[in-house]
C-alpha cells in the first residue's frame, strides 16, 4: 500500500478524496497548511471542521506550526493577478517538504477537487516541486466528486465557506470583481 499526504484546503473537499485514495488502495494523511485563508477566524474555522472530519473519518492530520500570513501578503502584493500560482506554490512546497520529512511515498492536494481552481497551474507547480523536491506527485482530477463531497459533508454538518479563502476570492464572490482583470496577470 503506497502511503500518500493529501493537503487539505478544507473538510467538505477533503472528504471525497480522503475517500478516493482509499478506494483506490492508498494510505492517506492529511495536511493543513493554508496561510492563504483570511480572516484568521475563517482560517481557524475551516481547521476546526477538518479537525471534525478527522476524527470521524478515523485518518491522521498533520497540522502546520504557525500561520505564515505576512510571507503570503508578501509574495502576492503587487501580484495579486497572478497571486494564485505563489499561493499554490507556497503551500504545495510545504507539502512536498513535510512528505519527504515523514517518509510519505507521494503528496496530491484537495484542490484539486474544485472546479474553481486553476487546475492546469497547480498540476505544473506540483510537477515542478515533485522534481525539485524528490518526492512523487499523485495527480488525480477529483472534479467529478465535488458536489458528491460537499453533499457529504453537509449531511455531517460540516463548516462550508463561501469563498476560495484570500481575501482578494472573498472580494471577488461579493464584490462581483475580476482581480485578474483588473490587475492582469493569470
Amino acid at each position: 500500500m503506497t502511503n500518500i499526504l493529501l493537503h487539505a484546503c478544507c473538510a467538505p473537499c477533503a472528504l471525497y478524496c480522503v475517500n478516493r485514495l482509499r478506494d483506490e488502495g492508498f494510505d492517506v494523511g492529511t495536511f493543513w497548511y493554508n496561510p492563504n485563508i483570511h480572516p484568521f477566524v475563517e482560517h481557524r474555522l475551516r481547521l476546526q471542521s477538518m479537525q471534525t472530519l478527522s476524527q470521524k473519518m478515523a485518518f491522521p492530520l498533520t497540522v502546520a506550526d504557525g500561520y505564515d500570513m505576512i510571507d503570503y501578503f508578501r509574495g502576492v502584493v503587487g501580484n495579486e493577478g497572478a497571486r494564485c500560482g505563489h499561493c499554490f506554490r507556497m503551500r504545495m512546497e510545504k507539502t512536498a517538504q513535510v512528505a519527504k520529512e515523514n517518509g510519505f511515498d507521494a503528496f496530491t492536494t484537495t484542490l484539486f477537487i474544485s472546479p474553481y481552481q486553476k487546475h492546469d497551474l497547480l498540476r505544473d507547480i506540483c510537477e515542478a516541486i515533485s522534481r525539485e523536491y524528490k518526492v512523487d506527485f499523485h495527480y488525480e482530477d477529483f472534479r467529478p466528486g465535488f458536489r458528491e463531497g460537499h453533499k457529504l459533508s453537509r449531511e455531517m454538518e460540516l463548516y462550508h465557506q463561501k469563498y476560495c479563502g484570500c481575501v482578494y476570492s472573498e472580494w471577488e464572490r461579493f464584490g462581483k470583481v475580476d482581480i485578474e482583470k483588473m490587475m492582469g496577470g493569470g
